[in-house]
C-alpha cells in the first residue's frame, strides 16, 4: 500500500477541502431547484445532496409504509466505477438522476437508487442510496458504507459510482473525470484503500463470495457487460494514477 493510505484526515483537509471529507458540511444547501447553485465553496467536488437533487422519499416505501430496502452497512473494500447508459450531454441531469431513481426504487422494485454515488457531465457529484439522517453521504455514522445495488453478488462494502451518460464511444467531460478522481481520492484516503493496488481480495461479507483485481475496477471487471463503456474502462488506469498523485500531493 503507498503512503497515499496512510494519510491523516487532517492532511486530506489540504488537499482536497475540508467539505470533501466531513460528511454534514458537504452538503450543498436544501433548495432542490437547483443543485447547481447549492454547492459548498471549499469542497473539492460539489455534493449535491438527495433533498437538492429531489428525491422522492416517499418512492423507498411501499403502500403499508413499510421501507422496501432496509439499509445495512459494511466497511469498505473496494471502488467501482460505471455508467449509466443514458444519452450524452442532456440539459438537466439532475432529472436524469430522478429518473434513475424511479426506475430502479419503483419500476425496478428495490426501493431505492442502487448507486452510491453519480457523477454528471458538468462535475457535480450527487448523493445516491440513502443512508440516514447523520449527515453523511453513503455511509453511516460509523463510516461504514450502506450497501447498494450495482453489481450482482458484489455489492456489500463495494462502493458503486455512475458516471451520467455513455461512455462507450465518448470520453468522460474533464469536468467529469475531475471530480471522478477527486471522489476517489477522498474515498480511498478515508477508507485506507490504496488507489493502485492491482490484487485486492474482496470478500463479500454477506455471502462470503470473492473476487480478485484492482481496488478501482470497472463494472466489467466484476460481470459480463459493457459498463462502464469501453472508452472510459480504458482510462481506468490513467485515473488511478492521477488519484495516487492527488493523495501524495
Amino acid at each position: 500500500m503507498n503512503s497515499g493510505a496512510s494519510l491523516s484526515r487532517r492532511t486530506l483537509l489540504g488537499v482536497l477541502g475540508a467539505a470533501a471529507v466531513t460528511g454534514a458540511a458537504s452538503r450543498p444547501a436544501t433548495a432542490a431547484a437547483s443543485p447547481a447553485g447549492s454547492s459548498t465553496a471549499a469542497a473539492g467536488y460539489v455534493l449535491v445532496s438527495r433533498q437538492a437533487w429531489g428525491a422522492d422519499e416517499r418512492l423507498r416505501f411501499g403502500a403499508d409504509g413499510t421501507e422496501t430496502w432496509s439499509p445495512e452497512y459494511h466497511p469498505v473494500q473496494t471502488l467501482s466505477v460505471h455508467h449509466t447508459g443514458s444519452p450524452n450531454g442532456e440539459a438537466d441531469p439532475a432529472a436524469r438522476v430522478r429518473t434513475i431513481y424511479r426506475d430502479q426504487a419503483v419500476a425496478q422494485g428495490w426501493g431505492d437508487i442502487g448507486y452510491n454515488y453519480l457523477i454528471d457531465a458538468g462535475g457535480l457529484v450527487y448523493e445516491g442510496r440513502w443512508s440516514g439522517t447523520d449527515g453523511n453521504a453513503a455511509h453511516d455514522a460509523a463510516g461504514r458504507l450502506v450497501t447498494g445495488a450495482h453489481i450482482g453478488g458484489y455489492n456489500a462494502g463495494n462502493v458503486g459510482i455512475a458516471l451520467l451518460g455513455n461512455l462507450a464511444g465518448t470520453a468522460p467531460t474533464a469536468a467529469a473525470r475531475t471530480a471522478l478522481v477527486q471522489l476517489l481520492a477522498e474515498l480511498s484516503v478515508r477508507h485506507s484503500i490504496d488507489p493502485q493496488r492491482e490484487k485486492t481480495i474482496y470478500v463479500n461479507p454477506v455471502s462470503g463470495i470473492m473476487w480478485d483485481g484492482h481496488s478501482i475496477s470497472g463494472h466489467r471487471d466484476w460481470a459480463a457487460t459493457d459498463c462502464p463503456g469501453g472508452t472510459l474502462h480504458t482510462q481506468l488506469p490513467a485515473i488511478r494514477a492521477a488519484v495516487a498523485g492527488l493523495i501524495a500531493q
